[in-house]
């Protein structure tokens, strides 16, 4: 059975579009472990109670959720997982991938996952994708083992830099990640 790490940053706004994404995959017979960097684990908002949220999360994957750096580093050396999906990624985690910056659990989860060259699938959802996390995105882009969900304007007049992933296309997306290959188009 395929095992994925399937991780939770704080684009509050898709964290419905991302759960049903998640239910998807748990109902397509992936093995998956929840993990949720710190501010999606204890953050209330207009969008969801953190508490509420965490336990449905576990409640479809059937795990506890790895919600802190020190139980995230094990996934790579000890735990491996087949594949990390970060959906959604903020900007700010974008930017920390980008640049070698470990200090969430959601970080950590990713650079532990990436010391064994397995694939992570990036399902952006930035305001500023477009514009301060661009740099960001070209590096990940030619990084060897990361990949990203095909993503579009969400709205181009009132947020004319923001990027979010297509998260219907999220079984489609893991498929080819495990398989080496970036889905395209990638900007739909």
């Amino acid at each position: 059975m395929t095992r994925l790490g399937y991780c939770f940053t704080g684009s509050f706004c898709t964290f419905e579009r991302s759960f049903e994404a998640l239910r998807g995959l748990v109902n397509a017979g992936y093995d998956v472990q929840p993990i949720m960097s710190e501010n999606a684990y204890y953050t209330d908002t207009r969008f969801a109670v953190a508490e509420e949220f965490s336990h449905r999360v576990e409640e479809l994957t059937g795990r506890k959720i790895i919600h802190t750096v020190k139980d995230a580093e094990p996934l790579g050396p000890k735990n491996p997982l087949d594949l990390l999906v970060i959906a959604p990624c903020t900007g700010n985690t974008l930017a920390k991938l980008a640049r070698g910056i470990t200090d969430t659990s959601a970080t950590m989860a990713a650079k532990a996952h990436l010391r064994r060259d397995r694939p992570l699938l990036i399902a952006l959802s930035s305001n500023d994708a477009m514009s301060q996390n661009l740099s960001g995105i070209s590096m990940l882009l030619t990084r060897k083992s990361v990949y990203f969900l095909p993503m579009s304007q969400d709205d181009p007049t009132g947020k004319p830099y923001s990027l979010v992933a297509d998260f219907t296309l999220m079984r489609e997306g893991v498929l080819a990640a495990l398989s080496g290959e970036q889905l395209r188009p990638l900007f739909i």
